[in-house]
């Protein structure tokens, strides 16, 4: 089972398009995907339709279980979709409260990754998609992963958000002992404004190899996808942002090989 963890320390850049689009081509080419919201917006709950506010169990129960959640608490929680292969674990709002409850509990930062262990066989796939705040949260979906996608608008404001997310990173690298492959993807991209190839160019200048060369432009078929609660890929296979997802998710799949 490959993890493969959404991140980054400023909202609005598309993470939760990034993790459905993905999760939605993984989907396609038959894999068993996960797909798991652990921003209490709860976004990609509502992208497929899931009403976070009429759920019996959600990603909230899960870890307020702690380090030992069984299997049947796990996939309890779970809400398959309308979609083949792909399943949500869906969040709430409650999520919001877990920093002031379980902040001073030891082993609160795994409990996510035990979590999944327990799912290995159930699987090809899981994409964890977190809120833009350093908290328990973002480090049970580091903890977890193996490979972590920073989308980042291509807007220079933005780009200080990724240096924060970097920093982060290297935290958590030192703290867990764990190294991740990192690829930071620019988002948003307008190819009309000088603004956004400005950003890029200085993406590239200052992260270099740590940055995918290509781009996922502004398409308007991201809003229409999300109006019909549908994956980008089945909505819409031939928009140019498909294409590109597409071509990063080759990107992606390369380097967990390599």
């Amino acid at each position: 089972m490959v993890i493969w963890t959404v991140a980054n320390q400023k909202g609005g850049v598309g993470k939760t398009t990034s993790t459905i689009a993905l999760g939605g081509l993984l989907a396609e080419r038959n894999n068993r995907v996960l797909l798991i919201d652990l921003d209490p917006h709860a976004s990609l709950t509502y992208y497929f339709n899931i009403d976070s506010e009429e759920l019996q169990q959600s990603a909230y129960d899960l870890l307020l279980e702690g380090p030992e959640v069984s299997y049947e608490k796990i996939t309890a929680a779970i809400q398959q979709t309308s979609f083949e292969n792909i399943d949500v674990l869906p969040a709430t709002m409650a999520l919001a409260t877990l920093d002031r409850k379980l902040g001073g509990r030891s082993g609160m930062g795994l409990v996510l990754r035990k979590a999944l262990r327990k799912l290995r066989m159930d699987y090809d796939y899981v994409l964890i998609d977190v809120p833009p705040v350093l908290g328990v949260l973002m480090v049970n979906a580091l903890a977890a992963c193996s490979q972590v996608i920073v989308p980042v608008q291509t807007e220079t404001l933005a780009l200080k958000g990724l240096d924060r997310m970097l920093q982060t990173l290297e935290l958590v690298k030192n703290s867990l002992r764990q190294n991740h492959l990192v690829t930071v993807v620019p988002t948003m991209y307008d190819k009309r404004t000088r603004a956004s190839l400005d950003a890029y160019q200085k993406l590239i200048k200052k992260h270099g190899s740590k940055v995918w060369a290509g781009m996922i432009p502004v398409d308007t078929k991201f809003r229409d996808a999300s109006a019909e609660h549908t994956p980008p890929s089945l909505h819409a296979p031939k928009a140019r942002g498909v294409l590109a997802y597409t071509q990063l998710l080759q990107h992606l799949l390369s380097k967990t090989n390599s």
